[in-house]
Order: structure tokens, then sequence, then C-alpha cells
């Protein structure tokens, strides 16, 4: 099984986009947390970490979120309102605002009550964020983005400006790491939950794991050999265990 490592030495399973989706399953449906509880840990996480990469930068600089339609769309609209919150030059961009699912349409509804800006595509173009964080694509996608999706990715990865993916880079294969066709090019992810197979650090680059707040007991009823690598923080930095490395188990 292909595994991370945390930065203090804890083995850590990576997962497959149909063993994620089981894991997501199981919260939901049989222990919690909900999908909604799911999205505010990863939101405000992300948003953390946002601020976190900006160093002293974050109150002044332009953070563009890109968002879709689905969970991991809710995640990025939830990240903008905390950065918004906290007093962040916000801009959300959604690349399907029609079709926005039922959660990530109320977290576009709260976030309207902040001083953040939803704003659309043509009003991107000239402009020069410092941080852009793509939250287009989730695991649960196959084959190459299409449309708005596909557009603001090349316009995204042809800012030059640093990229903060949710979960992992939209246009990637959460399995196998391949790009059938445009993805995104960031300088860093933030993986949820556990690590993903495709996972590949020439396509995710630095890669952060959060804690979304899904109980051990989901893991170990999938048969997963997993304990929690997060001590005292709620973030951490992993990186993918070399083949001949000794497990911590």
């Amino acid at each position: 099984m292909k595994s991370f490592v945390s930065d203090t030495g804890v083995e850590i399973p990576a997962v497959s986009a149909a063993q994620m989706r089981e894991v997501d399953r199981i919260a939901m449906e049989e222990s919690g947390p909900n999908l909604f509880q799911m999205m505010e840990n990863a939101g405000r996480n992300l948003a953390s970490l946002s601020i976190q990469l900006l160093t002293y930068r974050w109150d002044d600089a332009l953070v563009v979120v890109l968002a879709g339609p689905g969970g991991n769309g809710g995640g990025g609209i939830c990240a903008a309102r905390h950065l918004a919150n906290h007093g962040a030059k916000v801009w959300l961009c959604l690349a399907d605002a029609e079709q926005l699912a039922t959660v990530p349409a109320y977290q576009r509804k709260v976030f309207a009550s902040t001083a953040g800006t939803e704003v659309n595509s043509k009003q991107l173009v000239d402009s020069r964020p410092e941080l852009i964080v793509d939250a287009l694509l989730g695991y649960s996608v196959s084959g190459a983005p299409l449309g708005r999706a596909a557009e603001l990715i090349d316009w995204a990865n042809g800012t030059k400006a640093p990229i903060l993916a949710l979960d992992l880079p939209s246009g990637l294969d959460a399995t196998t790491g391949t790009a059938p066709g445009a993805a995104i090019a960031p300088r860093w992810t933030m993986t949820l939950a556990l690590p993903k197979t495709g996972l590949l650090p020439e396509r995710a680059g630095e890669i952060y794991l959060a804690d979304i707040g899904i109980p051990e007991a989901v893991y170990h009823q999938m048969k997963l050999p997993y304990r929690t690598p997060f001590d005292h923080r709620y973030r951490i930095p992993i990186k993918p265990k070399p083949p001949d490395a000794r497990s911590t188990q």
C-alpha cells in the first residue's frame, strides 16, 4: 500500500478515489461528521494555511479563490469567507454558479455577507493576485476539465502567481496522478483526511494534510492501518514514503 509520512515520522495510508468516496460515505451516513461540518473544517484549514503561506503580506495581498460547484468548491467558498472575516482582500470566482450543490450554495450565501467580492472570469483578466486558491475540481472528477473550469485552470497557471490547491490539483486524477487535460500547477496542495495515491510532489508541490474531523473508527472499518498523525495540530506537512523506508505503525 502506498503511504505518506508526516514531519514527525508517522506513516499515513494513501487512498484511491474509490476508497476516499467510501470514507466519506461511512462518515456521512453512519458515524458523522456530516458534509457541512467536514466542509467547514476544510475551509477553515485552507484559510489558515493561506494566511501562513502569505506571511506578513496576508492582510494586504489579493487572494483569488477559484471554486467549482461541488464539495471541493464549497470548501473553497468557505475558505474565502474565513479569509474575508479576518481582513484579507478576497475575490471569489465561481466556475459554474448556476450548478452549485446545496451545501456549497449555502456557503456562497454566507460569503455574500462578508467584505469579500464575488467576481466573474472576465474581471480576473487584468488582476494581479499574490495567491490563487484552487478549489475547482475534487477527487471524484475524472476526465479532462471542460468549459469554465478549464479556462480558469489555464488563467491561473498563466498568471505565474503561487497556487494553493485544495485536496488535489484540479485536473489531476486522484488515483493515478495523471492529467488527461488541463491541470493546475500548484506550489502547495492541502489534501483532506487522507492523502490520495495520485498526489505526486512533481504535480502537487509541497503537500499538507488537514484534519477535517473524521473519527479513526471510519478508517479502521475500512481496514486501513491508521493512527492519527496530527498530535496537537490540525494541519501537517507530509511527503511520500520512500519504498525502502521502515514503517512506524
